[in-house]
C-alpha cells in the first residue's frame, strides 16, 4: 500500500462537484421563491 503524505491529495474534482452542487442549490431556491410570488400574485 502507498504511503499517504497528509495534505498532497489533488482536490480540484471535489472543489469543482461543490461548487456545481452550490450553484444548482443558490439557482433552485431562486426558482422555488419565484414561482411561490408568482402564485401568491396569482392568488392559486
Amino acid at each position: 500500500m502507498a504511503d499517504h503524505v497528509h495534505g498532497t491529495m489533488d482536490t480540484g474534482a471535489q472543489e469543482k462537484t461543490y461548487a456545481g452542487f452550490v450553484a444548482a442549490t443558490k439557482w433552485s431556491v431562486i426558482a422555488i421563491l419565484a414561482i411561490l410570488v408568482f402564485l401568491a400574485i396569482v392568488g392559486a
